[in-house]
Order: C-alpha cells, then structure tokens, then sequence
C-alpha cells in the first residue's frame, strides 16, 4: 500500500507546495515516534528495574489500558479496526491490480472486473501460507520491486532537468486539496499495526528503535526525492498517479512492476488479518488452536470476501478513504498515543506527555479532516 501512496507524493506536493516538503518529514518522525510508543507499551519494568515483554499484540496493549472498564472490550475494538484496515488494503490490491493490467492491455477485451478475477487466481496459494517468514521473504521481493519503481521515475526525471523550475511551486493553497495532500503523506508512512509482531520476531528486538529511526530516516529521503524530482518535471500537469505522466513504454513498463509489487504486497495484510480472526476463533477451544482444517476455512472465507468486496462494492476509493481515515488515524495517531498515556503516565516526563497528547490532538484532527472530505465526496456521487 506504502508504494501505491508513494506514487501520489508529486501530486500531494502540487496542491501542498513547500509545506508539503515539511510534511514529509514531520510525518516520518511521527509516525516513527508512534512506532516507539505503541511498542513501548508491550514492556514494564521488573523489581530490578529491568524492562520485561509481558505482552505480544496490539491487542494485549488494549486490553491492559482497558481492564477496569471491561477485560476484553479494548482488544476487541483493536481487532476489528485492524481487521477492516487490513481487509480494505487488501482489496485495494485487487482493485489495482484489475486498473493496472486494463491499463496496460486496453487492446484486449476484457473489462477491468475480469482482470481482477484473473489476480485473483494468482493469489489462492496464500491460504497455505502458515509462518511469517514465507510473508517476508514476499515482503523483500516486494520492496526490490519498489525500488525500481522509484529507480525508473527517478531515472527518467533526471533527464529532463533541464526543465526543472522552482516556481512551480504553488505559494497560496486551497484547504481541501491541502486536506488531501496530508493523507496522501501521512498514511505513506503506516506500518503500525505490524510492528508488535515484527519486533517479537526479531533476532535482537533490542536493535527495534535503532531499526525504525533508519527505515524512517531512508524512507524519507527517498519519498522526498522521488516527489521532488517528479514534481520539478511535470509542475502543473502532475497527474494523480505519477505513472500516468510517463511515456507509454514506461508507463507500461512501471504498471506492470506495480501489479507485481501488489501481488507481493497482498500477503502481508492478508496473513495478519486472518491471523487475527483466527486467534478469535480459536480462543476458548485450545484444542482446535492449530486445526489445519479451521485454519484453511479462515483464509478460504477471507480470500473470497476480499475478491466479492472488489467486485461488487461500488465508489470503493472513496470508501476506502472513509475508512481509512477512522481505522488508520487511529491505529497510527489515536490509540499509541492515548495507550503510551495511560500505561506510563507516572513514568513520562512532563515533554513526553505533551508530545502524546498533541498527537493525539493532531491525529484526531487528520481523522475528522478525511471523514469530512470522504462523506462530501460520497454524497457528490450520490447525487
């Protein structure tokens, strides 16, 4: 999903100007920072003052923050927000892959829902997928396909740096289409829901906060250059996707990097859903804890729910973007933040509690913002 945002960053930067450039740094340190917390809250200090993992999921936090209201109600409203987000990106990858292989094959005659069906197909091995680690060696592909991506825009808007000009560059911003831009940039940066199991399956979780300050400090050097150099290129005529201003052999060429870069980005969001589900399933029935017949029963029923929602769910982008903006502000901004509050607040220093709480303010902003914006544009559809 990171690669689809990524390729809007130019067309984020036509309508933010310079403060777009800012807020791609401030959106890596943010979302860097909440990657820090949310996993600061899986540990507490022993009687020797030494930090101990007591708990393993986004879930465990919840349900820690919310025990006194009720045991289980925290986990369960973190499970369904994961499980949506995961769901709609999921189907999002179908939705593109169906856009990317029409685009690329207009002379065939078939239409952009058949694609979709074909990609499909492609993907039914994932319900054998059983460890984390086949995910990852998918997800390593993914990211050597990303980077040509980036390598092949990047390449081509060098050549054209003759005709870079700084005063393309928009002085005066409209707030809606800022609005917009903010979305595009912040959500470029998500990864919070992986982290909890990321940093319990690392060789040496300690190396966590030393891992996510480079990811993030590297990721934003290369969004930042990538939508600068495509941006100084085209100015004005910045489509929404970048891919749409290359010329015909590129762009054929970078959709069909895209569709493999979704194919390999599916199982991810895929594994960690059903995982979930699972979980819930079999909790309180140990005995069918790792049923292989129940396990294929979950992905089968996810794989094809994500398939009848790609087909069948009309204006998808722009519920998409409506629940984005709840699920994804809140497993990112909203919920690290408060449960960083609630878990250490005795610990914090009086500088670390503003810093949740503005943002926590701040992610409440961006949320109510793109629940405005989506819920506006659904109506315009609708008549």
């Amino acid at each position: 999903l990171q690669g689809i945002f990524v390729l809007g960053l130019p067309y984020a930067l036509l309508h933010s100007g310079y403060s777009g450039l800012l807020l791609i740094v401030l959106a890596a340190a943010l979302c860097c920072y909440t990657g820090k917390i949310l996993i600061a809250c899986l540990y507490e200090e022993n009687e020797d003052g030494q930090l101990i993992r007591v708990r393993d999921t986004y879930e465990d936090i919840a349900n820690a923050c919310c025990k006194k209201l009720s045991p289980s109600l925290g986990g369960i409203v973190v499970n369904v927000t994961q499980v949506v987000e995961l769901i709609m990106t999921c189907v999002l990858y179908l939705v593109v892959s169906g856009n990317l292989l029409s685009h690329s094959f207009p002379h065939v005659p078939v239409t952009e829902k058949t694609w979709s069906v074909i990609t499909f197909l492609t993907l039914l091995p994932c319900v054998f997928i059983r460890t984390l680690k086949i995910v990852s060696k998918l997800s390593q592909l993914c990211s050597l396909v990303h980077f040509v991506i980036l390598l092949v825009v990047i390449t081509y808007c060098l050549t054209q740096i003759h005709q870079w000009s700084w005063a393309k560059f928009r002085l005066s911003l409209e707030f809606e289409d800022f609005l917009v831009s903010v979305g595009v940039i912040i959500f470029s940066y998500t990864s919070q829901i992986f982290l909890p199991t990321l940093e319990g399956n690392m060789k040496n979780p300690g190396e966590f906060r030393c891992m996510l300050n480079w990811t993030h400090f590297f990721a934003c050097i290369l969004k930042t250059t990538f939508a600068l150099t495509a941006f100084l290129t085209w100015g004005e005529k910045t489509k929404e996707v970048i891919t749409d201003n290359l010329p015909s052999f590129f762009e054929t060429l970078v959709n069909l990097c895209l569709l493999t870069k979704a194919l390999l980005s599916y199982p991810l969001p895929f594994f960690a859903a059903t995982e979930i589900v699972y979980s819930c399933v079999s909790k309180g029935n140990h005995s069918n804890y790792r049923s292989p017949l129940l396990a294929l029963a979950v992905r089968g029923s996810f794989l094809l729910l994500t398939l009848l929602m790609s087909m069948f769910t009309p204006h998808f982008a722009l519920l998409m973007g409506l629940s984005g903006s709840v699920t994804g502000a809140a497993m990112t901004f909203l919920l690290p933040s408060l449960f960083h509050l609630k878990l250490k607040w005795k610990k914090l220093s009086f500088l670390e509690k503003c810093t949740d709480i503005s943002v926590f303010i701040l992610g409440f902003l961006c949320s109510l913002a793109g629940i405005v914006c989506s819920i506006k544009g659904l109506l315009e559809v609708f008549g």
